[in-house]
């Protein structure tokens, strides 16, 4: 009598590296998605946190760019705007508006955009 454990095929894990700043992650990737997609759906997603994070923390109010300050909201380089800005950050504010995010969450999202919204707002720059 055969067990059931030999005749389960298994298939290796695919991972690629993928650059987050200066650190490199191994991401073990979805089975219908190539390694270009997924690193092309989690940057577009970074690009978008990065643009929430600078309206959430209202960084617009003290910003030089005149059409952040007339919209109210983060119109111009977001990622220049979080580096210039976030030092001034606590982690209890950066981890509140990360946790505010993930509520916001659907259950059924894809991972790259998953993976993007975990990171901390101070990980987005980079």
């Amino acid at each position: 009598m055969k067990s059931k454990s030999a005749s389960v095929k298994t298939t290796a894990v695919r991972t690629f590296p993928l650059k987050l700043g200066g650190v490199m992650l191994e991401v073990r990737l979805p089975r219908n998605m190539s390694a270009r997609e997924y690193e092309t759906r989690y940057r577009a997603e970074v690009k978008a946190l990065r643009r929430h994070y600078c309206s959430v923390f209202a960084f617009w109010k003290w910003c030089a760019h005149k059409p952040c300050r007339r919209a109210r909201a983060c119109v111009g380089n977001a990622l220049s705007c979080l580096q210039r800005n976030g030092l001034e950050l606590s982690n209890t504010e950066q981890f509140n508006a990360r946790q505010k995010v993930l509520e916001a969450t659907p259950r059924n999202i894809g991972a790259p955009e998953r993976a993007a919204r975990q990171t901390m707002p101070w990980g987005l720059v980079g």
